[in-house]
């Protein structure tokens, strides 16, 4: 694995130190690319002085830490993986008479709500609990606005409409200007909140957990244990969704992840309780990953 740069390493440690997040088993290459681009947007000279600026104005590093955390995202990206969600999760979903969902690194909110709508649209909505949580407190902001630029639209409607979408994307946002807002009803069963994935206490008794193009981001050893914890988090026969770029691949006897099949194995959906067990390692299945 790619050994960090020492300026970066050291920015790290102090980013730990200081605020408690931390980002030390980051891939090296991507952690370094984001800290770059921090860097460059800060204007200052070099990474020590970033370390020196996040260190004594908490502004800064608030701003700092959206670059190191923001992704991009669209709503129902991926529409096979959506699909698959509505003719396969589904109808299993029904069997639980409440439910409980985790988007965890849910960025700003666009996979929250692709989600929503396909609960509404199958009657589970109102039985449904919603844990939307992300590590940048600027993107979780703009998820509760539900707000996203207009000229967006027609690619949220296409992913609708190839997704398997029942009714027409415009009937759950509100154009004004240059902007499209989201139905304030398919907000009243989410919660969104700040929540650091690799130090912070997960959650129990989920029947879905998304984490999405998050895992990706971190290295081998991260992988593993951040695995291990969304795979506590689920009930037995609860799913985990993994981005289009990930994978589970020869899970350790033992280990909580071991007890994960594979589901829907071309979109990445597991499922637990077969009697697999590890804390999985993920690979990019063949694609060439891109920073996103």
């Amino acid at each position: 694995m790619q050994p960090l740069e020492s300026d970066v390493r050291a920015f790290l440690e102090a980013v730990h130190s200081r605020y408690g997040y931390d980002m030390r088993g980051y891939s090296a290459a991507s952690i370094g690319r984001r800290v770059r681009a921090a860097l460059a947007r800060s204007r200052l000279p070099d990474v020590p002085a970033l370390t020196v600026g996040v260190l004594e104005d908490p502004a800064l590093f608030a701003a700092v830490l959206d670059d190191l955390t923001v992704r991009v995202s669209e709503m129902f990206r991926d529409p096979a993986f959506h699909r698959a969600l509505r003719e396969q999760v589904v109808p299993l979903l029904r069997t639980y008479p409440r439910l409980n969902i985790w988007h965890c690194g849910c960025a700003t909110g666009e996979e929250v709500y692709s989600f929503a709508i396909l609960l509404a649209e199958t009657g589970l909505y109102d039985r449904a609990q919603i844990y939307a949580t992300d590590l940048s407190q600027r993107a979780l902001e703009q998820a509760k606005a539900g707000i996203y630029p207009a000229d967006r639209l027609s690619l949220f409607a296409e992913n609708y409409r190839r997704a398997g979408g029942t009714g027409e994307f415009g009937e759950y946002v509100t154009a004004a200007y240059d902007q499209i807002a989201l139905r304030g009803s398919l907000r009243r069963q989410v919660v969104f909140f700040q929540h650091d994935l690799v130090s912070d206490h997960v959650f129990g008794e989920m029947q879905v957990v998304f984490c999405r193009n998050v895992l990706m981001y971190f290295g081998p050893e991260l992988r593993a244990k951040v695995v291990s914890k969304l795979v506590e988090s689920l009930v037995p026969g609860g799913f985990l969704a993994l981005g289009a770029d990930e994978r589970l691949l020869a899970p350790a006897p033992g280990s909580a992840a071991s007890s994960l099949s594979e589901f829907a194995p071309a979109v990445r959906i597991y499922r637990q309780g077969r009697g697999l067990s590890a804390a999985g390692e993920l690979d990019s299945g063949g694609t060439r990953r891109q920073e996103r």
